[in-house]
């Protein structure tokens, strides 16, 4: 019963962020930005209170607070960034799937398991894919909303 009302939660959201994909997308940045900004506060407490035991520690604690300082004010103010930094983790999922997936189907060629090289290089042909469309805050947010509705029609199938 659990799971099919968390899937048809998931659907639900899946469809109102589909129908407002940029106002999901520009929520969905303000949080991260929110996030990161909490992670840069953290780091810069933590690389002040560990000045006298470790120098090296502490600016390099100062310096990553600051980038996600920099970061997180980054993704609060311009939702297109979120999308970018988006849009890149998938183009380069992809490649490192390509890369591996071809390994595996050199390697496979002997063992029998070429079908996980050829996966690996056919999912990474689809986050590349994914990757230029996320570019773009409004089919980041399709996506995002094609996502939830796939996730709650399989958790409603799920067993216990």
């Amino acid at each position: 019963m659990r799971n099919w009302l968390a899937g048809i939660l998931a659907i639900i959201l899946g469809l109102i962020v589909i129908a407002f994909p940029f106002l999901t997308t520009v929520t969905v940045s303000i949080f991260a930005g929110l996030l990161v900004l909490m992670i840069a506060i953290w780091l810069f407490i933590v690389g002040i209170s560990e000045f006298g035991i470790s120098k090296t520690s502490s600016i390099l604690n100062i310096i990553l607070g600051i980038i996600a300082f920099i970061l997180g004010i980054g993704l609060i103010v311009n939702p297109a960034l979120f999308s970018f930094l988006a849009g890149i983790t998938l183009y380069l999922a992809g490649i490192f799937l390509i890369i591996t997936g071809i390994i595996a189907l050199l390697d496979g060629m002997t063992r029998k398991y070429a079908w996980a090289g050829i996966l690996g290089i056919v999912l990474g042909i689809i986050y590349i894919i994914l990757g230029a469309y996320a570019f773009n805050p409004v089919n980041l947010g399709i996506l995002i909303g094609l996502w939830l509705i796939i996730t709650g029609i399989f958790k409603m199938f799920e067993e216990v």
